[in-house]
């Protein structure tokens, strides 16, 4: 056995780590864990992204914890603020002191007989550098290393710069420039309003629109909620509003979207053009992007920057060639063109000598994975923020070791039967989330595989159910 033997280990340092942190040391005191974070610094997500005006897409009361409430006005948030939420917040109930930083796991290997995981920073060798009996998996669902890259006929030939949002080049001068912008995500509809301000001009280029919703950066109402019932109850007003919204989007598509374009429509006046503002899919079929304070809109109607939906034939040398055959002019050509799905990171897992293929996995509860024991997933909610989600199946994970220790168990796997209906793990139709559904896990259409995306109804069942079913074996 290492020396670097723990109860329990964390690989990431992001809000979902933090998180995990904070709840197994909080309900599994006197058991020891440690933290690894690849990366040199905390906040995982926020720490890699630099490009303009990035910020937080969804409320901060709703995306902070919640045992430690989001104390700012702002509901949403730029990055320097959120990293400074997770430091102050690791600092606070001493998880920092348990981070070790650039350690890079690329191989977890589960032994029954020893009922631990051995963890290598090289996947070939065979000297594990940590080991431990349990693991909560904490790094996010994308590829750190790459971003999707698709290929540009003529990208060779154009002569200016050509910018990936995820590598971000440090000074950047994009002053008095023609910028266009390949994508219609949330990255790059945080891009256009901040690159507008110093641009010549920005455009954004979609092969089809995306929903679009303008809201406050500052709400007054839950702010005054905050100040009269306190912060928990701001929170619980923005987990309201989203699940009121989102349970009328999909109730009543066509009057959501009829909604949707109409706000955007009377923001936009004389500028609106429906062919831009207006998807051929259904309101939160993909993620509806936030325009605080209408930033994006804003832009437009200064003349700042524009949309332009049509497909690229090429790149040429000062800029693209669409197929309508307008040449849009380029200084900087920026490829928001979206994520590369990688599953838990990258790192190979063995059980008992044996590859796993997360292909071939169904996720229990949205938190563990069928036939890997003693390991935790953190796998948020796509209609909502992230961390709710996160803190639920932390705490629940925390419930399951505490059963183990209690009843004498070394460790449980959850077992899935041949007669459950496979279905999509994240039910979005994003592109960046279908080019990489063949290698994640599975999802089923009955519980307990069933992910709810409804924090009501997981509160509930994660908090109140019962750990022992006929899904979940343990053993001794």
């Amino acid at each position: 056995m290492p020396l670097n033997h723990y109860d329990a280990i964390i690989i990431g340092a992001g809000i979902s780590g933090i998180s995990a942190a904070y709840h197994f040391q909080t309900q599994c005191p006197g058991k020891s864990y440690k933290v690894l974070e690849r990366r040199a610094k905390i906040g995982g997500t926020w720490d890699l992204f630099n490009y303009p005006g990035i910020r937080s897409d969804s409320d901060m009361y709703t995306f902070g914890f919640s045992f430690r409430p989001w104390n700012d006005d702002s509901a949403i948030a730029e990055k320097g603020k959120i990293l400074d939420y997770l430091g102050d917040t690791a600092a606070e109930y001493g998880i920092d002191e348990h981070i070790d930083f650039g350690v890079h796991i690329k191989r977890a290997a589960w032994s029954s007989e020893h009922a631990r995981w051995e963890l290598y920073t090289d996947a070939s060798d065979s000297v594990s550098a940590y080991s431990c009996s349990h693991i909560f998996m904490c790094v996010g669902y994308y590829n750190y290393d790459q971003g999707y890259s698709p290929e540009f006929a003529g990208s060779e030939q154009f002569k200016g710069e050509l910018i990936h949002p995820q590598f971000w080049p440090e000074n950047t001068d994009y002053t008095n420039k023609n910028v266009v912008i390949v994508g219609s995500g949330a990255t790059a509809v945080t891009l256009l309003p901040s690159m507008a301000k110093d641009a010549k001009l920005v455009t954004m280029l979609q092969r089809s629109p995306t929903y679009l919703g303008a809201k406050p950066a500052i709400d007054p109402f839950a702010n005054k909620l905050a100040k009269w019932f306190g912060r928990q109850a701001a929170r619980w007003w923005f987990i309201m509003v989203q699940m009121f919204i989102y349970n009328y989007c999909k109730l009543f598509p066509e009057r959501a979207k009829k909604a949707i374009v109409g706000d955007i429509k009377e923001i936009l006046g004389d500028k609106f053009e429906a062919k831009h503002f207006t998807p051929k899919y259904n309101p939160w079929d993909q993620r509806v992007c936030l325009c605080p304070d209408a930033d994006f809109f804003e832009a437009i109607k200064a003349d700042k920057a524009r949309v332009v939906t049509d497909t690229i034939d090429c790149f040429t040398e000062n800029g693209i060639k669409l197929v309508s055959g307008t040449e849009l002019p380029a200084d900087i050509i920026v490829t928001a063109t979206g994520l590369d799905m990688l599953f838990m990171g990258g790192i190979d897992v063995e059980v008992d000598g044996a590859a796993v293929n997360p292909a071939k996995l169904y996720v229990y509860k949205g938190l563990m994975c069928s036939e890997i024991p003693n390991l935790y997933l953190a796998t948020g909610y796509t209609n909502a923020s992230w961390t709710l989600k996160v803190d639920l199946t932390n705490k629940y994970a925390c419930r399951v070791i505490n059963y183990m220790e209690k009843h004498g168990y070394k460790y449980c796997v959850p077992q899935s039967t041949s007669d459950i209906v496979a279905a999509p793990l994240l039910d979005l139709n994003s592109g960046y989330i279908k080019r990489g559904e063949d290698r994640f896990p599975k999802q089923a259409t009955t519980a307990p595989w069933k992910m709810n995306q409804n924090y009501i109804l997981d509160n509930l069942a994660l908090r109140f159910s019962a750990v022992s079913n006929e899904s979940l074996i343990f053993h001794n």
